[in-house]
């Protein structure tokens, strides 16, 4: 019966996930470790994403885009699965790089469709967080951090074996900042969350505050839709449906008047 192309609209939000890559996320006061757990729990968000496209970036002492914005959620997942600790040479946790990327990945649009999710232990020692919160506020861009570990800390491995230490030779303890995380989320309208569970509440961040954010269109796309046009022989049938009782009298008072005709003569 044919069909027809009809423009197809796709609306969503733009989502970045930043994760962070220091040595400090293989503490394991969160099992396996904050980084092995993170990554899970980012697998969980992706699946409550609804039209929406996902970018990745990962930061330690620098940052970089490590997946752009895309509605590929297969090629998102590969690239998470490729982060790891020592993915960025430069050692450390810069959050205002972190930031920075992640307001590039966002390619330099504006507007309230877009968040940032910042996963991290918090423990920033470089970079001007609070200039690149600014910036993140003033393009639009909610911040929601969500903070791993504890406040007590914990061990972080050496990768030679045993447990970073100091100049001094003791050992380093890892602890989350859960200020600073704190701070970042208020400055740019977004909200703080301390890691807990298998998913890290990220399910819950998604469906309470960044799915109901304002949508914008992502992409467009011609679609071949099927006509179906079972009305046209329907509405027949129903027609030969009401006339066929009429039908039916006609060819029986035919043939009466036929009889009648037949039988006159012999009469006669």
């Amino acid at each position: 019966w044919g069909f027809r192309w009809q423009e197809v609209h796709r609306e969503g939000i733009d989502l970045i996930v930043a994760l962070d890559t220091s040595r400090s996320m293989l503490a394991t006061d969160v099992k396996p470790n904050r980084l092995g757990r993170a990554k899970l729990a980012v697998e969980d968000l992706l699946a409550q994403l609804q039209g929406d496209r996902a970018g990745l970036v990962a930061f330690a002492g620098s940052a970089f885009v490590q997946c752009p914005l895309t509605l590929d959620q297969g090629a998102f997942r590969e690239s998470l699965d490729a982060i790891d600790v020592g993915i960025i040479p430069r050692g450390g946790t810069n959050l205002g790089a972190a930031i920075a990327a992640s307001l590039e990945a966002f390619e330099g649009r504006q507007g309230n469709h877009q968040a940032l999710v910042l996963i991290t232990d918090g423990e920033s020692h470089e970079g001007d967080v609070k200039e690149a919160a600014k910036r993140a506020a003033e393009r639009g861009v909610k911040v929601y951090t969500v903070g791993i570990g504890t406040t007590e800390g914990e061990l972080v491995p050496a990768e030679t074996g045993g447990y970073v230490k100091d100049r001094k030779g003791q050992v380093v303890k890892s602890r989350l900042d859960e200020e600073t995380l704190k701070q970042i989320a208020s400055d740019t309208g977004g909200v703080y969350l301390h890691a807990e569970g298998a998913s890290f509440g990220l399910g819950e961040l998604y469906r309470d505050y960044i799915g109901p954010m304002e949508k914008r269109e992502l992409a467009s796309t011609l679609e071949r839709r099927f006509e179906h046009r079972f009305q046209i022989p329907l509405a027949a049938a129903f027609v030969l449906l009401l006339v066929e009782p009429l039908v039916g009298e006609t060819r029986v008072a035919t043939r009466r008047r036929l009889g009648w005709r037949r039988r006159a003569p012999e009469a006669a």
